[in-house]
């Protein structure tokens, strides 16, 4: 999810080299572009060199890839994902006396219980920000982006993207349809925002699976308006296309927060695993997360430090619509969700 390369090299980059070997005593499975060296300093002033890093595309593929042997220290999913993680066994609990800045972190972000529980702290909230519609503003008025509705208007058929991500499309699905979680949604509300998928498919021209690709697919003119996250529209800024956002549709937008989990049993260094932590969180990180990659990070007192401005030429200053929370979603949920959602894409 870097914006650092280019809209047409940025995927191929990304997903050339799928793993970065440096200092072997830890080992870190993240998104691919992540490995910047501005949330890194602290821990490369200490240990010489950077963590190894692994990659992966989407949280299905991280969550597959440690659950079928994979070995590593930390990973970065997104909070939906975390639930996952907790009933396969797959982490431990972070200790926060080894963490200075957990007193800072956002308690908004801490309230769940797969997060955070009397047996402790499961999930570190790092990065957050939105999945909203990206348009061509020269090309779209900004009257047809002002509802969900935009997607499924006949006049944008062929020339819209979405997200190849059933946490998003289906966050998308029941804001349209006139929810704001996904906590105890009943079979004809999940049946309303099916249907609803199933109307906007026929206008999809692409299934994104990489902000670089969706940059692309924008860039090149073939779409008109897509459901992104911060760095896609990020990286066409960067390129000086003239790409909008929009957050505040009637119906609102979906917000999401990713972060950090302990793997049980990992292979390296415990303590070298608190020492990116320590890194990742450190105030200097949040300039660099959020210019390399759009992003806010938990740590409030270091969003604090960054002037308002900045927050909102990045769009992560606060939004005043609704916001559809992407929650820990529940296995049974989460089962229907993927198989109905590749349905859709299939045709069905």
């Amino acid at each position: 999810m870097s914006i650092r390369t280019t809209i047409l090299t940025g995927a191929a980059l990304a997903f050339a080299l799928p793993a970065v070997a440096a200092d072997s005593n830890l080992i870190v499975l993240d998104w691919a572009g992540w490995d910047i060296p501005g949330i890194m300093e602290g821990y490369i002033a200490k240990h010489g060199d950077k963590p190894t890093y692994s990659f992966f595309a989407d949280d299905d593929e991280a969550f597959q890839k440690l659950s079928s042997g994979f070995k590593a220290d930390i990973v970065h999913p997104c909070g939906s994902q975390v639930g996952r993680y907790r009933d396969a066994g797959l982490i431990e609990p972070w200790d926060t006396s080894k963490i200075p800045e957990f007193a800072n972190l956002a308690p908004r972000f801490l309230e769940s219980p797969v997060f955070n529980d009397e047996g402790g702290l499961w999930f570190l909230p790092y990065d957050y920000a939105y999945t909203a519609v990206a348009y061509n503003a020269k090309e779209v008025p900004e009257e047809d982006v002002a509802t969900l509705q935009v997607f499924a208007n006949p006049k944008y058929a062929g020339r819209i993207s979405l997200p190849d991500s059933s946490d998003d499309v289906w966050a998308l699905a029941f804001g349209a349809t006139g929810l704001t979680n996904w906590d105890n949604v009943t079979d004809e509300q999940f049946q309303a925002a099916a249907d609803w998928l199933r109307a906007v498919h026929p206008n999809v021209r692409a299934y994104w699976t990489d902000p670089s690709e969706m940059a692309q697919l924008m860039a090149s003119g073939e779409v008109l308006v897509a459901q992104s996250w911060n760095d896609g529209v990020a990286l066409l800024k960067a390129e000086g296309f003239p790409v909008g956002y929009q957050r505040s549709p009637k119906e609102g937008s979906s917000t999401f927060i990713c972060g950090f989990v302990n793997v049980k049993d990992g292979p390296g260094d415990e303590e070298r695993a608190y020492d990116f932590i320590n890194s990742a969180l450190a105030h200097s990180s949040a300039v660099a997360v959020l210019n390399e990659l759009g992003y806010a990070i938990s740590n409030d007192a270091a969003m604090a430090e960054i002037a308002p401005e900045t927050l909102a030429a990045a769009y992560v200053d606060p939004v005043t619509t609704p916001l559809f929370m992407q929650s820990p979603v529940s296995p049974e949920l989460r089962a229907k969700m993927i198989e109905e959602f590749e349905q859709i894409k299939a045709g069905f």
